[in-house]
């Protein structure tokens, strides 16, 4: 009786801190925040909780580390050769698209404020501003001011994106809020009413990306007013 040669075993890419963290962004993408636990992480990665407790103490410190890789993603270095508005825009973009596809990253960035992710996000910002050879009293300014638009304004896209319900067809959506707000009282919503058709047919990245370029032309006016006073 021939003798059957035992198949080797595959070899499993051993546990790392890395792989942890990427696996934690897996199941924040697929479960949310609530549905990370230890014992999920292990059962994903195949191994025990203990192995994990070897790498990260904590879920507060996986969070961290998860949304740090997500950002760390959005900022890398781009073209070298690029004008430093171009960069912020390219920069701006990098972290709303991340936060559109990562939401539960977004609520992170608002409840740790000034953490290793805000600092990535922070200083390749402040690096840009400088570069616009914004007088120095006035860079922190800038900074904070584009900092509150990017965070602000992708975490609440974000945020409307979880509220509607799964399935939901975005341009019937949005159609139905545009009627409504069409019918509004004319004298209570005056304003309200003229952007009802703009609602229905705006692109949200399109939108961001105009919001950059008002405050990148109010930060590329300072130099010129302080020189004035």
């Amino acid at each position: 009786m021939a003798t059957r040669t035992r198949r080797p075993e595959r070899r499993q890419e051993p546990l790392s801190a890395q792989r942890i963290v990427s696996a934690a962004v897996e199941l924040l993408d697929t479960v949310g925040e609530s549905g990370l636990t230890f014992r999920a992480l292990a059962e994903h990665l195949a191994t025990g909780p203990g192995a994990i407790y070897w790498h990260v103490t904590g879920k507060t410190e996986l969070l961290a580390a998860a949304t740090d890789a997500v950002v760390a993603a959005a900022v890398a270095d781009g073209d070298t050769d690029a004008t430093p508005q171009d960069t912020i825009r390219a920069l701006a973009l990098g972290v709303f698209d991340a936060i559109d596809a990562h939401p539960w990253a977004g609520a992170q960035l608002a409840r740790n404020s000034w953490q290793p992710p805000m600092l990535r996000v922070l200083e390749r910002i402040g690096r840009e501003v400088r570069a616009l050879e914004v007088p120095r009293p006035a860079q922190f300014t800038a900074v904070s001011a584009l900092m509150s638009y990017i965070l602000g304004v992708a975490g609440q896209n974000a945020a409307n994106t979880q509220t509607l319900q799964p399935g939901t067809d975005r341009t019937a959506f949005l159609d139905a809020v545009a009627a409504t707000w069409a019918e509004l009282d004319p004298d209570e919503y005056a304003f309200t009413r003229t952007i009802a058709g703009q609602l229905r047919e705006h692109d949200d990245r399109v939108e961001f990306l105009a919001g950059i370029d008002l405050i990148l032309t109010g930060i590329t006016g300072i130099t010129g007013i302080t020189a004035r006073r």
